[in-house]
Parts: C-alpha cells; structure tokens; sequence
C-alpha cells in the first residue's frame, strides 16, 4: 500500500510540469499565454529543457526538511507546525471538539509547552489516522505543503531568471507577480488544511473518548 506522500506524486509532477512549461514558453516567446502551453507538449524539442527544469524542481522540493516547509506555509520559525498548538489555539475553535472530555482524558490539564502540544496530538493521530476525514485531510495537508514548497522554489529560481532572460520587462514582472500570487494562494490554502488535520483528528478522537 502507498504512503500518502506516494499518492500525491502525481499531482506533484502535473504541478511541476505546468510551470515548467509556463516558464519555458515566456522565455520562448516573450509572452504568457496559457492557452499555448498543451502544444509545448508536442514539441519534441522542448522536452529536454521541460525535463531538466522538472528534475531540478523535484530536487528542490525535496532539500527542505519537513519543519522548513512548515515555515513556509505558517511563518513561524519555530513550531511552525499547527499540532504545536493544538489545544492552546485550535481546541476551543473547533464546535465539534468536546474539550470538558478532552481534558479529563489529559487529567485536567492541557499541556502548554508546543513541543508538548505537537507531541501529545501526535499520539492522538495514531490512533485515529485510519478516519478517512483523518486520513483525507493529511493528504490533502501533505500535497499543499509540498505544493507550497515547489511554489517557494520556482519564485526564487525561475524568477530572478525570467528577470535576467526574457527582453520584455513587463512580461517578465508579470511572470513573476503570477509565481508570487500562487506561492501566497497555495500558502494560505496549506495553512487551512494543517488546521483542519489538527481539529478533525481532536473531533474524531474526543467523540470516540467515554
């Protein structure tokens, strides 16, 4: 049986193609046209650079350790993760969390320390990460972080090239005003899917609590 991460490497791929081929059509042609990008792919020529750019893309994707893609989709450099605050935030958000069971099942006391707040809904997943509202949620967590991470990645690397590389100023600011808003957009999409793992895992866990 594949992992989640196993599951989502198609989606991966799809997301690294798209741009790649977007990237490599604004230095073709000096323009963006979208519309244009399904006959990259039937350009025989064009699949080494698409290629090569793809395969650097994965690379890149896979240097940032776990807790670096939490930065980049929650801004914090330390306990980045939302299992870090898990009952000192999230708990009380959630309506379907019955947090008076949840805290005679923790003895009356939350813990308050992130590592120990990450730790202790950690424990917590294990025991329910068979749900599919659980097992659904991570996935979709697993592919927005990395889609995040790829988004980060091409901003830095095809945005400063496209700066240097294609003659049109406008079009290249423009390309990378695009590669911006979907860095942002993926971002804020990511961030609502970390929470939403964090809460149905407590919802699930403390319906299941007698």
């Amino acid at each position: 049986m594949r992992s989640l991460k196993e599951q989502n490497n198609t989606a991966v791929w799809l997301i690294t193609s798209a741009n790649v081929l977007l990237f490599y059509g604004v230095l073709k042609t000096d323009t963006i046209q979208v519309e244009g990008l399904p006959s990259l792919f039937r350009q025989a020529q064009t699949m080494v650079p698409v290629g090569i750019a793809g395969v650097i893309a994965a690379v890149l994707n896979a240097l940032p350790s776990p807790d670096l893609k939490a930065s980049l989709v929650y801004w914090r450099r330390r306990h980045a993760l939302p299992g870090h605050q898990a009952f000192s935030v999230y708990a009380s958000r959630d309506t379907r969390i019955d947090v008076p069971r949840f805290l005679k099942f923790f003895k009356g006391k939350f813990p308050s320390d992130p590592a120990d707040q990450n730790a202790a809904w950690y424990k917590l997943y294990r025991t329910v990460r068979e749900d599919v509202t659980v097992a659904s949620a991570h996935k979709a967590f697993l592919l927005l972080r990395d889609y995040t991470a790829l988004s980060a990645s091409f901003l830095i690397v095809f945005g400063p090239w496209a700066l240097v590389s294609v003659p049109d100023r406008d079009v290249a600011l423009l390309f990378v005003a695009w590669l911006g808003a979907q860095y942002l957009i993926v971002r804020q999409a990511a961030y609502n899917a970390g929470i939403r793992l964090v809460t149905n895992v407590l919802a699930v866990k403390s319906a299941a609590l007698r």
